[in-house]
């Protein structure tokens, strides 16, 4: 699944602002007219304003006054555990149904309100163009159904393997790999020509290869024959979330960070836009702002270098007018890609229930590095005095689409300190450029761990001032997505502290099964109108984080009470 090594624990990690809604054109020419007449270093070279200081423009929306019966519920964070990526086999079958069957029974037990899968696209349109088979899913979704849970399904268009936390294969479909073998370009490619197979190259986006077909017309298709298949699930909102799969991982970025081309923590990566059709796109756009010789960086090293060794980010050629152009454009790119196939996903699921949803890497290594060196070549423009999450979560908010944020459960004392990493202080930015721009905020956890100290964090990421008694909270996450269902969550000296953990994110509330007395359930509306290319990058202008509290109000307990929980553990009958 997601992304994020973290040695010493040995282990891999698989809306308050009031600002005017703007009218949007995602019109790619409108980058370069910015750049011609706005100047390029206006939009990142500005002062970080304090929230003291933007108080005349960021404000929390005023809380309901609850009743005693709601006020602790209005706290309740519901949770989502992820199925296992091989669920549904290679041959489309349902694998193990009475096993999963006593699995979701022990969820249940636990309090849990759901379950997430990945709906493969290698799976389901295995067979051909269009010919779509949804029976085993099916399955699935009446299984759950009949256990009385919740789901979130996800658009899942990259391939499974590859990745960190991947234990199966699952490619793309076939009959679209095979339009690689005469054109290896439809794939991301790095700089000296290694192409990574798990997801198309945005390039192709609108590229009619694929048997007259775009990319994003078979994703548009994909789920629209989801739509048209479960209409009677959709009907009975056994759906929470629709979540749209943008990139490798399922995540919007690009795949700078492959374990498949030898990449490892805490390497920068590489930037991946060096197929035929990006590299025509950027000379397009170095043509349009009168800058035809300029081209891709040639110094920004390889995937395990630090930043201090490549001239790109060691030289400082990051901050250069060239280098400032092209990872504007690169970072572009992947916003324009993102609003394109969710514009796609809305019409589809338009009318339904549901929530959209994207999923956001936590890239943490280099965080606390001046070059933000492994979020930069993973498309996310973000600097000290630029903010690279706030323009995505403005193209998110238009199609009411939730961010959705991994890393939750990483603490900056379990990283190395050669790494300068900072994931408590990326969640904190991170939740702030959310709110800004009145977005729907989720989380995942990127590692699978069962300890105090990572439900502890999580608990302090979904709700960063505590719980408030009295109304709603104004930092508050929309859902935890939980990694990953398997025998070790439920051996008994996890299961446990897990049971206890669920309990918590509902803020000490029993088990809720009508999500209208913790969140919002409508139908899914239009998209608002497209924001346009300047709006997007006046999001970048950084301002402080929100303050968080040191420690969550609902913890799990700590060292005794591990130690005391060892204790019982051992004793058999217990």
């Amino acid at each position: 699944m997601a992304s994020i090594v973290c040695p010493k624990l040995c282990g891999f990690p698989a809306r308050c602002r009031q600002w005017k809604l703007p009218r949007i054109q995602f019109l790619e020419k409108n980058m370069y007219t910015v750049w011609e007449n706005q100047g390029f270093s206006s939009c990142h070279q500005k002062s970080i304003k304090t929230p003291r200081a933007l108080a005349s423009e960021v404000s929390f929306k005023a809380s309901t006054p609850l009743n005693d019966k709601d006020s602790m519920l209005a706290n309740y964070v519901p949770i989502y555990v992820m199925l296992q990526l091989e669920i549904i086999t290679n041959d489309n079958v349902l694998k193990d149904k009475e096993g999963l069957k006593k699995q979701l029974k022990q969820l249940k037990d636990a309090g849990v309100d759901g379950v997430m899968c990945d709906v493969w696209w290698g799976i389901v349109e295995s067979k051909g163009p269009k010919e779509y088979d949804w029976r085993a899913y099916r399955t699935l979704f009446q299984l759950v159904q009949d256990c009385k849970m919740k789901m979130q399904v996800v658009m899942s268009f990259h391939q499974c393997g590859g990745n960190i936390g991947d234990v199966v294969n699952i490619p793309i479909p076939h009959w679209v790999r095979d339009v690689g073998v005469t054109d290896p370009d439809i794939f991301y490619t790095d700089r000296v020509g290694n192409r990574n197979v798990e997801y198309l190259t945005i390039g192709v986006d609108n590229q009619p290869l694929f048997g007259g077909r775009t990319a994003i017309e078979m994703y548009s298709d994909y789920m629209k024959s989801f739509k048209e298949n479960m209409v009677d699930f959709l009907e009975a909102e056994l759906f929470t979330d629709i979540e749209v799969g943008l990139g490798p991982a399922g995540e919007l970025r690009y795949p700078s960070y492959p374990q498949s081309q030898g990449w490892a923590f805490p390497g920068i990566g590489e930037f991946q836009c060096y197929d035929k059709y990006l590299k025509a796109d950027f000379e397009e756009a170095t043509t349009k702002v009168g800058h035809p010789e300029w081209e891709f960086p040639n110094d920004a090293g390889e995937y395990n270098n630090k930043p201090n060794e490549t001239g790109f980010f060691g030289s400082k050629g990051y901050l250069s007018e060239k280098g400032k152009f092209f990872l504007t454009w690169y970072s572009n790119k992947l916003l324009i890609h993102g609003d394109e196939i969710l514009e796609e996903a809305n019409k589809a699921f338009m009318g339904c229930k549901v929530k959209l949803a994207c999923k956001i890497s936590g890239i943490h290594w280099w965080y606390k590095d001046e070059t933000h060196a492994a979020e930069l070549t993973a498309g996310y423009y973000n600097l000290n005095d630029r903010d690279g999450y706030c323009p995505i979560a403005r193209m998110l908010s238009r199609h009411y689409a939730a961010f959705n944020f991994t890393c939750l459960e990483m603490r900056n004392s379990e990283q190395p300190t050669s790494a300068k990493s900072g994931p408590q202080e990326l969640v904190q930015q991170v939740f702030t450029a959310v709110k800004r721009e009145e977005g729907i905020m989720a989380g995942e956890n990127a590692l699978e761990r069962y300890d105090y100290k990572a439900y502890n964090q999580i608990l302090l990421s979904v709700r960063p001032n505590g719980v408030n008694r009295k109304e709603s909270p104004k930092l508050k996450m929309e859902a935890l997505t939980f990694l990953r269902l398997g025998d070790d969550l439920l051996l008994k000296k996890n299961y446990n502290l897990f049971k206890r953990f669920v309990k918590k994110l509902h803020a000490d509330q029993e088990y809720c099964s009508d999500l209208r007395k913790y969140s919002t359930v409508v139908p899914l509306e239009r998209s608002k109108p497209k924001i346009p290319i300047e709006e997007l990058l006046e999001a970048t202008e950084r301002i402080q984080s929100f303050p968080f509290d040191d420690h969550t109000d609902m913890s799990v307990g700590g060292q005794l009470d591990d130690f005391i929980d060892g204790f019982f553990n051992m004793i058999p009958f217990l």
